[in-house]
């Protein structure tokens, strides 16, 4: 299906591409482009992200 965005689950080898921490989300751009964030560095950035209407994507949080 075109126009169809298939999205793979963040692993342990998905690093931030601000600090090279563990990536807890991912943002896609309107572009197509993706930026993987810590979880740090997603909050820092999301107001803008979402100002870029980028598609964010967070891993989900365990239950306690």
């Amino acid at each position: 299906m075109p126009g169809t965005l298939t999205i793979t689950p963040l692993t342990a080898a998905d690093r931030c591409d601000r600090c090279g921490a563990a990536a807890k989300v991912r943002a896609v751009l309107a572009s197509g482009g993706e930026l993987l964030f810590c979880q740090h560095h997603a909050n820092a950035y999301n107001d803008k992200l979402r100002e870029l209407q980028a598609t964010i994507e967070a891993e989900p949080v365990p239950a306690l």
